[in-house]
């Protein structure tokens, strides 16, 4: 990506000569648009529930500048002070979609306290033993040695941070003290920085208020967002002089010590945060979130090396955590509380672990890594992995603590997991629920849909094969004999849908069940999305048409059947618009997929007006506009903003929306002290 010069405001470092633009940056909404509102977008629900709001904020990631680039956008023509520009559709993709997710991340891994603290992580306190420090020290070193490795000034970095390793499945997102927006730097035309945007120690959310579960759809989620984020943001070398971007063209680039690691210092410095906390998270799954079914204990995981016919060991749904200490969160106990497996845990698992397989491999044969990756784990910062992990034999595997080591632990036994107790070989489907010692019946499309695009990750990650935001390019794989397996599930699952529920109107059923049939429930928004998800996957791992074609059919069926033309939004199930983060990251994605790989083209027999350009553009805005912003300040999926995507602070003004959106600043909606910049349920209604 561009190393554009407004985005270094967003990431760690901010200080006095990085100031917030002022201006609006989001659509403006006059007085006449504001009396013409002709419908409510009502919160129904204020939880922060982590796994639906990582995996929409993915989405948006990926449907953000990337998908404006891909689409011929030169990022560095957008700027938060000039609204709308080059195109609205380019500055909301380009600016308010990308970093609304980025932001959200932030909040979650670094601000909220949603989760055990990094410094009670396996890794740290490794390195902690090792050293002969106490842990808050080794912590504070590591610190220094990871800003050290991406030319950061470690004077800069922000002040009460609470970053996270484990985090929890669900939280309450308003602010619990009044949110310190004081002005900590301030420019010449009045605009401030506030103190909060350096120093997060009034940012922190309600202990009490916490579902202290560690639930792999939850730290998956979030593993989801650190793991594209951290490839983004490590994936090239920057200038230490003048901080400017540079091509990653070989491994030892960062030994000139004119060169760092990173797009840029402050970049560079968030990417190599993130990987330091997925690294701890990878060690504490492997040695100890892994459930064994015969024994009914938590234990390590044994990857290359597990085989599920000696046994199911794998990722329960839910494990209770019992904490000590309030500050720095550790856990006293750990007790499984759903030992059973849910496919959605193990494709939000594999997705992930797919991603960061892509930063970490270390395979001698794979010729295809990102040189810059390879900087990043030769050693320093990040430990490289033993010769005997990155030879193509498995036998000679040893147990190591490098972060490529743990991931293709954690990745294949999860791998081995879906197919061993979620794939039904007899009818080719992914089985929703499994117990530990028996499968399910249930064939859900959403689930089913996302785990083909869990799986296309995975084979490309496997194969070696560029991840991230290069997964559509092509080239030469390894052709494992995983990435192989991945294919054939994928293609029967793929089939299964097309044979078995999709209908005659063009939608397909909710769901499945062995030796019953189809749902006969009114069609979900979610179900016809996630479809179109998976098969466009499948078409995009095996370039087989038929699969395209499907994908295009079911968009078609939902443009026609689902969207309210007088609202201009999507149905979600029957006439009821409820949309939740799950909901939005379906739509996001489908949009994306309509724009890159479902429109029309001369070749195609069948051309649907639902799948022009324009159309597409239009509800991608529309989806903005009325379902994420909303119709008011108080409604809306995104309940607050800052930074890049919000309001500058300016002395004197105490509107709390500078920018005049209905996106308030953090501290001025939706509870006493305000809220987070996260997703919340709504429901829409027609006013009239």
């Amino acid at each position: 990506m561009k190393n554009r010069p407004w985005k270094a405001m967003s990431t760690l470092g901010i200080v006095a000569s990085l100031l917030v633009a002022t201006g609006c940056t989001q659509k403006q909404i006059t007085s006449e648009e504001k009396q013409d509102v002709n419908y409510s977008a009502s919160v129904t629900n204020y939880n922060f529930y982590t796994a639906g709001n990582m995996l929409a904020y993915a989405e948006f990631e990926l449907s953000g500048e990337p998908l404006a680039e891909a689409l011929g956008l030169d990022l560095d023509l957008l700027d938060p002070q000039k609204v709308n520009k080059p195109t609205a559709f380019d500055y909301t993709a380009g600016v308010e979609s990308y970093e609304y997710s980025e932001e959200a991340m932030y909040e979650l891994v670094e601000k909220s306290g949603l989760g055990l603290h990094l410094i009670n992580g396996p890794i740290v306190d490794k390195m902690a033993k090792e050293s002969g420090k106490q842990a808050p020290q080794a912590l504070e070193e590591r610190f220094y040695q990871l800003a050290e490795s991406v030319g950061y000034d470690k004077g800069e970095i922000f002040r009460n941070m609470y970053p996270t390793f484990m985090e929890y499945s669900k939280g309450d997102p308003h602010y619990i003290q009044k949110v310190d927006t004081s002005a900590y730097a301030e420019s010449d035309d009045k605009t401030y920085t506030p103190v909060y945007q350096v120093d997060f120690k009034t940012l922190r959310w309600d202990r009490d208020k916490m579902d202290k579960i560690l639930m792999p759809a939850a730290y998956g989620g979030a593993f989801l967002k650190q793991a594209l984020w951290a490839g983004d943001f490590l994936s090239g070398f920057h200038t230490v002089d003048k901080d400017e971007e540079l091509e990653a063209e070989a491994p030892n680039q960062d030994k000139d010590a004119n060169i760092r690691l990173g797009v840029s210092a402050a970049d560079g410095f968030q990417g190599v945060i993130l990987t330091e906390e997925i690294w701890n998270k990878l060690a504490y799954i492997r040695d100890g979130l892994f459930y064994d079914a015969n024994t009914k204990q938590l234990v390590k995981g044994s990857g290359t090396q597990y085989d599920p016919a000696n046994g199911f060991v794998y990722l329960p749904h839910a494990i209770k955590v019992t904490e000590e200490g309030q500050d720095v969160a550790k856990a006293s106990n750990l007790e499984v509380s759903d030992s059973r497996s849910f496919l959605r845990d193990q494709w939000m698992m594999l997705w992930p672990a797919s991603e960061f397989y892509g930063m970490t491999d270390q395979r001698q044969e794979n010729k295809n890594v990102n040189p810059a990756f390879r900087a990043a784990f030769d050693g320093v910062p990040f430990a490289a992995a033993p010769q005997e992990n990155t030879d193509a034999a498995t036998n000679n595997d040893v147990i190591a603590y490098d972060a490529y080591s743990l991931n293709r632990d954690v990745l294949l036994q999860v791998f081995k997991n879906l197919q061993a107790m979620h794939f039904n070989k007899e009818v080719g489907a992914f089985i929703n629920i499994h117990d530990g010692q028996k499968q399910g019946d249930y064939v859900d499309a959403f689930e089913a849909g996302y785990t083909l695009e869990a799986l296309r990750i995975f084979q490309r990650a496997i194969d070696g094969l560029p991840v991230g935001y290069a997964s559509g390019e092509d080239a030469q794989g390894l052709q494992t004999e995983e990435g192989k397996l991945a294919l054939d599930m994928m293609k029967k699952q793929a089939d299964f849908m097309i044979e078995k529920m999709m209908t005659k109107d063009g939608l397909i059923v909710n769901g499945f069940t062995i030796g019953k049939g189809p749902d006969e429930k009114a069609a979900t928004l979610e179900a016809q999305l996630g479809a179109v998800r998976g098969l466009t996957a499948t078409y995009l791992a095996t370039k087989k048409e038929k699969y395209r074609e499907a994908a295009r059919t079911i968009y078609n069926a939902v443009d026609t059947k689902m969207w309210d033309k007088k609202l201009k939004v999507y149905k979600t199930e029957g006439d009821s618009m409820k949309y939740t983060p799950y909901t939005a990251a379906s739509i996001s994605a489908a949009f994306r997929l309509a724009l890159l790989n479902l429109g029309n083209m001369e070749s195609d027999k069948q051309q649907y007006s639902s799948l022009e350009k324009e159309t597409v553009v239009s509800r991608y805005m529309d989806f903005y506009d009325r379902i994420i912003d909303g119709p008011s300040l108080k409604e809306g999926m995104q309940v607050s903003e800052f930074w890049d995507t919000g309001d500058s602070y300016k002395k004197g003004d105490k509107t709390g929306n500078t920018d005049k959106d209905n996106v308030p600043q953090v501290q001025a909606g939706h509870g006493k002290y305000g809220i987070a910049p996260i997703l919340v349920d709504i429901e829409v209604k027609n006013k009239n």
